[in-house]
């Protein structure tokens, strides 16, 4: 699904202001509806969020168009509504994006972003980052939430795409108290795809399941999770689990038994991607950042010590920390 942790052959890219004193790092949130899109991260012959910013950005800004880091690269289909992006361009064409436009620069090129996107992709804001900013490493944790619509009465044609339909109710008490069972630092194997030299240990900060009372979400089942970073398809994983134990399927601890087993099995299911967005990536103060970052980089080492050595107050802290 979201793949925000450094591999072991990543190589760490620039932290804040480029290490050229001729490149401005420009930090841009954008929302965007995945319906269309292949997923954020570019591929060949395919339409994806980052392909399409990326060729906008050239345009507007008369360059080749400029690599974009992000804070996490969503699957095909998930959405996002806070997503954090960071590219570094030449100051040369950072000044001379506002032409005989008035305004700043991170201003002027979000008007005429809108002008060459997509009606799919929205830049909401564009400004110089200050230092030591990172989108994906300086993150403190990304916050997502997946919609579901179990009773008829809810379901809403005009959000088709971004809200599930099930067919059955689902119990949301009883998937809020699977959930409390993998809160924490783990190793969420179970729960990921594997990927080479990746590392599965993940501090989960949040995972509850409500069914809100009041405003747009009002009767559906909301899942909402918070962690430092995801591995790949680990929230619709988890959600899917999460489903099994609200249909009663599944005993309220059967996906705790699943994370202790750190494997996948065949009985796990992956929820549908349309149901999931990205709500909010935080980041700590300007004078933290850097900091942040590279502690994120160095982490990758220690995340291969087993999560279960490690003493619960530690875990606490580390999630306090995060």
């Amino acid at each position: 699904m979201d793949d925000t942790w450094p591999s072991a052959a990543a190589a760490a890219p620039p932290v804040g202001r480029s290490r050229s004193h001729d490149l401005v790092r420009v930090r841009i949130d954008l929302s965007y509806d995945g319906t269309g899109f292949a997923g954020w991260a570019a591929q060949p012959t395919l339409r994806t969020v980052q392909g399409t910013l990326e060729t906008a950005l050239g345009t507007v800004l008369r360059c080749a168009p400029p690599r974009l880091t992000v804070a996490g690269r969503t699957d095909a289909g998930v959405h996002a509504r806070g997503q954090v992006a960071h590219v570094d361009v030449e100051e040369d064409a950072w000044l001379a994006v506002r032409g005989r436009m008035a305004g700043e620069p991170g201003d002027v090129l979000v008007r005429r972003l809108a002008g060459v996107l997509p009606p799919d992709v929205v830049v909401h804001r564009a400004a110089p980052a200050p230092d030591g900013f990172d989108a994906r490493f300086s993150a403190l944790h990304r916050r997502y939430a997946y919609r579901i619509a179990d009773d008829v009465a809810q379901v809403d044609p005009l959000r088709r795409a971004h809200v599930v339909r099930h067919r059955l109710p689902l119990d949301a008490t009883a998937m809020s108290e699977a959930a409390a069972g993998l809160v924490g630092r783990h190793d969420f194997a179970a729960f990921c795809r594997a990927r080479p030299d990746a590392t599965t240990i993940r501090t989960l900060q949040v995972l509850d399941v409500v069914r809100p009372q009041h405003g747009p979400d009002a009767g559906l089942v909301v899942a909402v999770v918070q962690a430092d970073a995801f591995c790949h398809s680990m929230v619709r994983a988890l959600v899917g689990a999460l489903v099994s134990v609200g249909e009663g399927r599944r005993s309220v601890d059967w996906p705790a038994g699943l994370l202790a087993g750190r494997r996948r099995e065949g009985a796990s299911v992956v929820a549908p991607a349309h149901g999931l967005t990205l709500e909010e990536v935080a980041y700590p103060s300007a004078d933290r950042l850097g900091e942040r970052a590279e502690r994120t980089r160095a982490r990758r080492a220690a995340d291969d010590v087993d999560p279960l050595a490690v003493p619960g107050d530690a875990v606490r802290a580390t999630q306090a920390e995060s």
